[in-house]
């Protein structure tokens, strides 16, 4: 079963048990796809693309509940955490840091990178192994600290 019927399926489930916080999400994020696929020209996208998508909605969430701690809006934050939630089970598994950091090194050591002008190649190299299974932000901050130590 594709991402795509999951969702349906699951947003299915959601409308029959009256969950109706879980069902919004699903909504939002199907629209999302759905956006994506008439940006696209129309095209069925695939379950990489699905997870991009869930990927850069999850990471928004993420970033809006950092701006909501600083704001002290603690009511946006425990909402916008439980949103996460009900999207984090369409991604893979996420790697762990010490993983993320295995595939920094290998990455610096095949590039031969050894300064933080070489970043980009790094990056280059590391973000198509890591797309949906890992936060780019912290990718990014453990590839900085390994070019500059």
């Amino acid at each position: 079963m594709s991402i795509k019927e999951q969702l349906t399926a699951d947003m299915k489930e959601a409308m029959k048990s009256h969950d109706k916080d879980r069902l919004s999400v699903i909504r939002f994020v199907r629209g999302a796809i759905r956006q994506a696929e008439i940006d696209g020209g129309h095209k069925e996208l695939s379950d990489e693309d699905v997870i991009g998508v869930i990927s850069k909605e999850v990471k928004m969430r993420k970033d809006s509940i950092e701006e909501f701690k600083k704001g002290g809006r603690e009511d946006l934050v425990a909402k916008t955490q439980a949103e996460i939630d009900v999207l984090m089970p369409y991604l893979p598994a996420q790697l762990s840091e010490d993983e993320i950091r295995a595939l920094v090194k290998e990455a610096v050591e095949k590039t031969g990178a050894s300064s933080p002008k070489d970043m980009g190649k790094v990056m280059g190299m590391l973000m198509p192994k890591v797309k949906g299974r890992a936060d780019g932000k912290m990718v990014n901050t453990i590839v900085r600290s390994m070019l500059q130590g």
